[in-house]
């Protein structure tokens, strides 16, 4: 009876045209790539603080892991008001915001400032500008078959932002000084506030089309509570912890492991860069593996192969070639799970309710990332090493495919959760 009242209240949703779907992806790419870009840029500000401010690492890593925390609480509320209100005021505020606390860390003289600038206003900022915001309106307007290759459309060509942020700040860093290269991001910042726009208009045209105007949202602790009492919903979202330690202790720390390990000066960048490259093929990939195999198991391979890449390069000697060799993989399996999560969310759930299941899901993922750069801090001022981190990094993998190969997929068909439409796989 349900059924037959949504496939009468609900009329089927209009496909939207290629040129629609394109500019969505290039404006979400782009959006993306400068908030993704600039934030992977943190890493390279560690030893520049520490020498010319005399600020302890254990209180930058502090401040950097602070805006993967912020970040994380924040997402769900930054993705329930796009799904609300639209993209365009969202990714407006979160550019404004992110430009202000990149600001704030370039005259910050004290650690304090340096916290509020870089953990608390570049965490907000980043909620609004990236994955939680950016991918349910890609998910939206897109055909279900094609979804989750539009999103690793999205995620590789954010990743562009990585491969140019890195080498940019390093050159404008070394030549001018931490403060300019930090006023030159955050210009950059302030230049995509407009595009949430594009977002915006085509997102909610879309969702008219499919019969989201017509259908008022359930409370936000409604489907957030249905959802928690998904198993695969908690398997998947536990699992995402992994990807965010991962990635956040590599991103911050690989630069002055590098340096420990007696590498050439500018190696570290170099890999951070190499990663994005890599990254740009590997979200692709990923995306077009979700396409057409079965999300979780694509998951449980790509954490698999991750452990195995981090162990093989903290066991063996170090040199140029293993560390562009451990860069090209691991951007490969960089963030081919962010479209592979938000695909599956979008699969199981529908998309009605996108960014709030995918933002309370990436809140684990920040936590973990929190706890990787921070850390990765700690643990190097106590011991004078990241060994620790690196084994910790490696068994937290191997437990996230292990949680991810038993994951259901199967749609739900909870009122709260599809009220989207009927399910589409």
């Amino acid at each position: 009876m349900s059924t037959t009242r949504s496939k009468q209240s609900v009329p089927a949703p209009a496909p939207a045209t290629t040129a629609t779907t394109t500019l969505v992806i290039v404006a979400g790419a782009l959006i993306l790539s400068a908030a993704m870009g600039i934030r992977q840029t943190f890493g390279l500000f560690i030893g520049p603080f520490s020498f010319d401010r005399g600020l302890p690492v254990t209180l930058i890593a502090f401040a950097i892991a602070l805006h993967n925390l912020v970040w994380g609480f924040a997402q769900p509320f930054a993705g329930a008001a796009a799904d609300r209100y639209g993209s365009a005021p969202v990714v407006a505020f979160g550019a404004s915001t992110f430009a202000a606390g990149l600001a704030l860390s370039a005259i910050a003289p004290s650690g304090a400032l340096l916290v509020i600038g870089m953990g608390l206003l570049v965490g907000i900022g980043v909620s609004c500008t990236t994955f939680g915001v950016v991918l349910p309106a890609v998910g939206r307007i897109a055909s279900p078959h094609k979804r989750s290759v539009a999103m690793g459309l999205v995620s590789a060509g954010g990743s562009a932002g990585q491969v140019l942020m890195v080498p940019l700040v390093q050159g404008v860093r070394l030549h001018a000084g931490i403060a300019t290269s930090l006023f030159v991001l955050a210009f950059l910042m302030l230049l995509i506030a407009p595009l949430g726009i594009v977002l915006d208009r085509r997102a909610q045209n879309s969702a008219a089309q499919a019969g989201f105007a017509d259908t008022p949202p359930a409370p936000l602790r409604e489907v957030l509570s249905q959802a928690t009492r998904h198993r695969g919903y908690r398997l998947l979202t536990l699992g995402f912890f992994t990807c965010g330690f991962q990635l956040a202790f590599i991103a911050t720390h690989l630069p002055e492991y590098l340096t420990l390990c007696h590498m050439p000066i500018g190696l570290g960048a170099t890999a951070l860069a190499l990663i994005g490259l890599f990254n740009m093929a590997g979200s692709w990939a990923c995306g077009w593996l979700g396409g057409r195999y079965r999300q979780h198991h694509v998951l449980g391979w790509l954490y698999l192969i991750r452990s195995a890449t981090i162990a093989a390069f903290f066991a063996l000697p170090k040199s140029p070639v293993s560390v562009v060799i451990f860069a090209a993989v691991m951007g490969l399996t960089w963030l081919g799970t962010v479209p592979l999560t938000s695909g599956l969310v979008a699969k199981v759930f529908g998309t009605r309710h996108l960014g709030s299941l995918f933002g309370l899901c990436f809140l684990s993922h920040q936590i973990g990332s929190f706890l990787g750069a921070w850390l990765g801090g700690l643990v190097f001022d106590l011991t004078g090493s990241y060994s620790l981190l690196w084994v910790a990094t490696v068994a937290a993998g191997l437990i996230a495919a292990l949680l991810h190969f038993p994951i259901d997929d199967t749609v739900v068909t909870t009122p709260a959760l599809r009220s989207s439409g009927p399910a589409q796989a």
